[in-house]
């Protein structure tokens, strides 16, 4: 079984004759205590090319310590990784081996580096004894495995912070080791270090060749490039079941389908039609688990916010009951499809997109120009679809329509936010007012789902000769979110579909 744990540390220069200062000096530190020696002997694994290293990932397996075993680490931010650990074993386990799937595809790992490490620790205690920090200084011997020979060895100190401590204690810390002439490493962890100093420094996952030239070409590549990172980036955190990951990952499906679609003058849509229905596929698998959680949410808050007269019968425990019966399943589904082979295979194909782009004509010119008259061109197929939505009498057929006025409001505000690195400000505030009409449609979209899963629970209810006057409660707040959403929706898109803003992206 697999556990996490926040590491959040800082790393210093050092060499074997450094002598830490006293930092009971620093603010909060009451006392430092000596805990020994430790020898620590960990292989890192990767595949071939480098692909672990290039994203910043690390796997070893370690010996020696406390926490001896395997550990995957995922970046965070600086100076913050997720450790995720797996028992001691000979090979690699597959709680990990998943969370390397999409990078590792078929490829396999193998063992590209060797650490030996003395480490002598001292841990940094405040005034009741509470471990605050750990404090290490590492003798570090790097020897290269893969592809040759070439040692590296070092000295540097580690700070790495306590569960729960307050973080600002690394600032006190580094304080003191800064006025003791100990400066921050230039390196962001040993194994960077070792494969930049035995010549291993991998290559980037997807050279952007192209960028900076200016044209449309580079534009949109950068962008595609930038949702296949997020669609790699965000596998593992679904399958680690992080808040908002099966959101993000969908996004990223979409987003891309998008592009394949608004920027079909620059990537030829016979190559990229067959991806973008794999996409689909993707996106739907992972919509089952998303939009149940949406709305099991929306019902909830609703229900929260009814006085306690209009609550009548158990329609608390009957919602968890229906909110647990659709979910059952759901989370299975997703992982079942992100092992599949259909998955890599759509992995695959978007790294062959990037690496021989399937390009037209259009792909050679000036992305100032391209890419503007491709967002009004989604402007104005979403511009054909509020117009005739407006224009229907209240129900299902309108329903329907500001449903696909939704989508192409999606389309467009994506097709901006990919031109914003070519054409700036106004692309950007073109995406807010895409966005304003597109959360607004999403509402009233979100009230005509809720509709009919409280009809269903109303009807429920009744069957087991339980009260359905809550329910129809819920129901016409649930109606009114709609029509409210409706009456607004023609000052929103006044709003959105300004001349002078859509003149701007132009200039």
């Amino acid at each position: 079984m697999a556990e996490t744990k926040r590491e959040i540390e800082r790393k210093y220069e050092a060499t074997a004759d450094t002598r830490l200062p006293d930092l009971t000096r620093a603010t909060g530190v009451a006392s430092v205590t000596a805990e020994g020696v430790t020898e620590l002997d960990a292989v890192y694994y990767d595949t071939a090319d480098l692909r672990l290293a290039a994203d910043s990932l690390t796997l070893r397996r370690r010996t020696g310590g406390a926490d001896a075993g395997w550990h995957l680490k995922f970046p965070v931010a600086a100076g913050v990784r997720d450790e995720v650990r797996a028992p001691l074993t000979e090979t690699l386990p597959d709680s990990l081996a998943g969370l390397l799937r999409s990078r590792v595809r078929h490829a396999g790992v193998v063992p590209v580096v060797r650490l030996r490490s003395s480490r002598d620790v001292r841990h940094l205690r405040g005034e009741d004894g509470t471990i605050l920090a750990e404090v290490s200084v590492d003798t570090v011997r790097a020897d290269r495995l893969l592809a040759g020979d070439g040692t590296a060895a070092w000295t540097e100190i580690e700070v790495e912070l306590a569960d729960d401590a307050d973080p600002a204690l690394l600032d006190a810390v580094g304080k003191r080791l800064r006025k003791a002439g100990i400066h921050p490493s230039d390196s962001p962890s040993k194994l960077a270090r070792a494969l930049d100093e035995t010549g291993l420094a991998p290559e980037p996952r997807h050279p952007a060749e192209t960028d900076g030239d200016g044209t449309a070409r580079a534009a949109v590549l950068a962008y595609v490039r930038e949702q296949i990172d997020a669609l790699v980036r965000f596998d593992p955190a679904v399958r680690r079941d992080l808040p908002d990951a099966v959101h993000q990952l969908r996004v990223a499906c979409r987003r891309l389908r998008s592009a394949f679609k608004t920027y079909r003058q620059v990537l030829d849509r016979d190559v990229t039609d067959p991806i973008g229905a794999e996409l689909k596929w993707l996106a739907g698998e992972l919509g089952h688990a998303r939009d149940q959680e949406v709305l099991a949410a929306r019902l909830a808050e609703a229900l929260d916010g009814l006085d306690r007269e209009r609550i009548h019968g158990p329609v608390r425990g009957r919602l968890r009951a229906w909110d647990r019966s659709r979910s059952t399943g759901t989370r299975s589904r997703v992982l079942d499809a992100l092992d599949s082979p259909r998955h890599l295979a759509l992995l695959d194909a978007l790294d062959r997109l990037l690496a021989d782009p399937p390009l037209k004509p259009a792909a050679r010119k000036k992305a100032a120009k391209v890419l503007p008259k491709a967002i009004r061109r989604d402007y104005r197929r979403l511009a054909d679809r509020i117009g005739p939505a407006l224009d229907l009498a209240p129900g299902h057929d309108r329903d329907l329509a500001l449903h696909e006025a939704r989508k192409a409001a999606k389309r467009v505000r994506y097709a901006a936010d990919a031109a914003v690195p070519t054409l700036g400000k106004p692309a950007k505030k073109f995406s807010r007012r895409m966005k304003s009409v597109q959360s607004l449609l999403g509402d009233h979209q979100d009230a005509v789902v809720a509709r009919g899963a409280l009809r269903d629970l109303a009807a429920e209810a009744e069957e087991a000769g339980e009260p359905s006057f809550t329910w129809g409660v819920l129901y016409a707040r649930q109606e009114a979110a709609a029509a409210t959403a409706e009456r607004r929706l023609p000052d929103v898109w006044e709003r959105a579909a300004a001349p002078d803003l859509r003149a701007a992206l132009s200039r």
